[in-house]
């Protein structure tokens, strides 16, 4: 029952912010107080969404978008925490790639694309490599973090049952890690989203919600740009709470500590 109160009161407060915003939003524009031009009426962006829905294919712009979005960060997750294990459990691979991994990871996401345009091209592979990118960089960090913070004692303890490298990896250092594997997977999962509308956003113009808003804004139609905003938005949100549940799902073994 307390849960169940807690919960109300948590989602209470979540959208209370939402609310205002659409509030000020509409009164703004009804008032006049910003041009309609720039920010379009919430019925004027419910009747665009409703336009894109029936008439444009919305849906499936999105799920090419999702379908960007799982393919990079799976790619990304499954290369990222293969390379973290390896630098973590090699001394040789952590000295001689850890250091130029350390100065990469500094450069801006963005600085990549003209590379990758002419490695892979403008389109729908190079796109996936732009996501499996943002992915792969907080995943390789949390794991590594977490595989070179495994306890010692366990450590000895492999060494006294004389574990292999395989062994190690599968039952002291990776169950070691799962708390930052778990971390890292929640951080890939955000950024593979950010970094697919930007894919759309800055390469080839293709079926895609960032293809959305470019449409938007090539016509000037911001109530068309609003909706893929808006899409945007609740998208992150969901993939952002869909990381915390698989993030706990993860971490379900770990005893609960009390606030």
């Amino acid at each position: 029952m307390v849960t169940t109160t807690s919960q109300a009161v948590r989602f209470r407060r979540g959208i209370t912010l939402p609310i205002l915003l659409l509030v000020v939003w509409e009164v703004s524009n009804r008032t006049g107080i910003v041009d309609p031009r720039f920010l379009p009426s919430l019925e004027e962006v419910v009747r665009a969404a409703k336009r894109e829905l029936i008439d444009n294919d919305l849906l499936g712009d999105l799920s090419f978008s999702l379908m960007r979005n799982i393919a990079g960060f799976l790619i990304g997750g499954v290369v990222g925490i293969g390379f973290a294990t390896v630098l973590a459990l090699s001394r040789i691979a952590d000295r001689l790639v850890m250091p130029t991994f350390n100065a990469l990871k500094q450069i801006s996401l963005l600085a990549w694309i003209p590379l990758i345009s002419v490695w892979f091209g403008f389109g729908e592979q190079a796109k996936i490599v732009f996501v499996a990118l943002a992915a792969f960089i907080p995943i390789v960090l949390n794991t590594y973090d977490g595989m070179r913070a495994a306890p010692d004692d366990l450590i000895e303890v492999g060494r006294a049952l004389k574990f292999n490298g395989r062994q190690r990896a599968l039952r002291i250092y990776l169950p070691s890690a799962m708390p930052s594997i778990a971390t890292g997977v929640h951080l890939g999962l955000i950024y593979s989203w950010l970094a697919t509308v930007g894919a759309e956003y800055f390469l080839a113009v293709g079926p895609g919600i960032g293809g959305l808003v470019i449409a938007g804004r090539e016509r000037f139609d911001m109530a068309m740009v609003m909706v893929g905003v808006i899409i945007l938005g609740l998208v992150g949100f969901t993939l952002n709470r869909l990381a915390y549940s698989l993030e706990s799902y993860l971490l379900r073994w770990r005893p609960k500590q009390n606030a």
